[in-house]
C-alpha cells in the first residue's frame, strides 16, 4: 500500500512544496496538496487549516507544510489538539522532533533553507521512528485540558 504525504504552503513555500512534491513522489509516495498552487500571495491560515485538520482527525498520519520563515505555518497547525508540529530547519532538529515528540507535521522555514538541506530534514524524518518511553509521558502532557 503506497503511503499518502500530505503537503501545504503559502505563497512563500510554493517554489519549495513544488519540489518537494517530485522528490516524495520519486521515492513511490503519493500526495495530497492542499495548495497553494501558485506563488501569488495568499493567506495561510486558509490554506493549514484543512491539512492540520486532517492529520488532527488522523486521516493522515503525518505531512510537510511550509510557509517562508516557518512560523505562521506552525501557529496555525499546533492550534490542533491532536497536532504536534515542529519547525525544523536541519536534518538533526528533525529526527529529533519525531523521535522525541512524536511530530506528525513538519514546518519548513523555504526561505531559509536550500532545497538540499529541505530534502535531508524530509528524510531525516521519514528514517526516524518515535521512541516513546519517557518521551510518551511528555508528548500526553502537551495539549490543554479546558
Amino acid at each position: 500500500m503506497t503511503k499518502i504525504i500530505p503537503v501545504a504552503s503559502d505563497h512563500a513555500g510554493f517554489e519549495l512544496k513544488e519540489k518537494l512534491k517530485v522528490y516524495l513522489q520519486s521515492k513511490g509516495l503519493q500526495i495530497k496538496d492542499f495548495g497553494c498552487y501558485s506563488d501569488e500571495s495568499v493567506d495561510y491560515p486558509d490554506i493549514i487549516h484543512p491539512i492540520a485538520n486532517q492529520i488532527d482527525r488522523g486521516e493522515y498520519e503525518f505531512g510537510f507544510i511550509m510557509c517562508g520563515s516557518g512560523n505562521g505555518v506552525s501557529m496555525v497547525a499546533n492550534k490542533y489538539p491532536h497536532v504536534r508540529c515542529a519547525l525544523c530547519w536541519n536534518a538533526e532538529i528533525s529526527a529529533l522532533a519525531k523521535k522525541h515528540n512524536n511530530a506528525n507535521i513538519v514546518a519548513l522555514p523555504a526561505r531559509f533553507i536550500s532545497f538540499e538541506e529541505a530534502k535531508q530534514i524530509v528524510d531525516s524524518y521519514l528514517c526516524a521512528e518515535f521512541e516513546g518511553g519517557r518521551h510518551q509521558r511528555r508528548v500526553e502532557k502537551i495539549p490543554v485540558n479546558s
